[in-house]
C-alpha cells in the first residue's frame, strides 16, 4: 500500500490564505487607513482631505483581479471535492454504518407496485393556420396601396 506524501502547507492553504489576504486589505484600505489619514492631519494641523482608497485606483482592476483569482479557486475546489480528488476530502459516514439493522427489516417488495408515471403521453401534432407572409399586400386605410421603400435605386 502506498503511503501519500504530506503536501506543502502553500499547497495545501493557500485558497483560504489568499481570502484572508483580501479581506485584510479591503479592511485596511476601506476602514484603518481613512481613519490613520484623517487623523494624521489633524494632529500635524493641516487641512483634511479625503482618502483615496488605493485598491479602487486604476477602476478598481484589483477588486476584479481578486474577484476572478477566489471565483476559479472556488470553483475548483468544488470540482476537486465532487470528484474526490481533495487533498482533505473526508469520506462519508455511509461506510461506518452497520448494513445488518436494515437486513434485519421486514421490507415489502416494491418492485411489483405500480407507479404513475411521469413521461407526459405525446399528443398528435395540431396543423395551425399558417402566419402571413411578407409576400401578401396588406392595404391601408380607405384601400390605398401601403408606401414601401424602393432599395434599388
Amino acid at each position: 500500500m502506498e503511503v501519500k506524501k504530506d503536501e506543502d502547507w502553500m499547497q495545501k492553504k493557500w485558497r483560504p490564505a489568499m481570502g484572508w489576504m483580501y479581506m485584510l486589505i479591503c479592511i485596511l484600505d476601506m476602514a484603518i487607513f481613512p481613519v490613520l489619514w484623517s487623523l494624521l492631519q489633524v494632529f500635524t494641523k493641516q487641512s483634511v482631505t479625503q482618502w483615496s482608497p488605493l485598491t479602487l485606483q486604476g477602476a478598481g482592476l484589483f477588486h476584479l483581479a481578486m474577484g476572478a483569482v477566489l471565483g476559479i479557486a472556488a470553483w475548483g475546489r468544488t470540482q476537486e471535492k465532487v470528484a474526490g480528488t481533495a487533498s482533505n476530502y473526508t469520506t462519508s459516514v455511509q461506510s461506518s454504518v452497520s448494513t445488518s439493522t436494515y437486513q434485519s427489516q421486514n421490507l415489502e417488495d416494491t418492485s411489483k407496485t405500480a407507479y404513475p408515471s411521469f413521461n407526459p403521453t405525446p399528443q398528435p401534432f395540431a396543423a395551425t393556420e399558417p402566419a402571413p407572409s411578407f409576400e401578401i399586400a396588406i392595404k391601408a386605410p380607405g384601400g390605398r396601396r401601403p408606401v414601401t421603400p424602393n432599395f434599388s435605386a
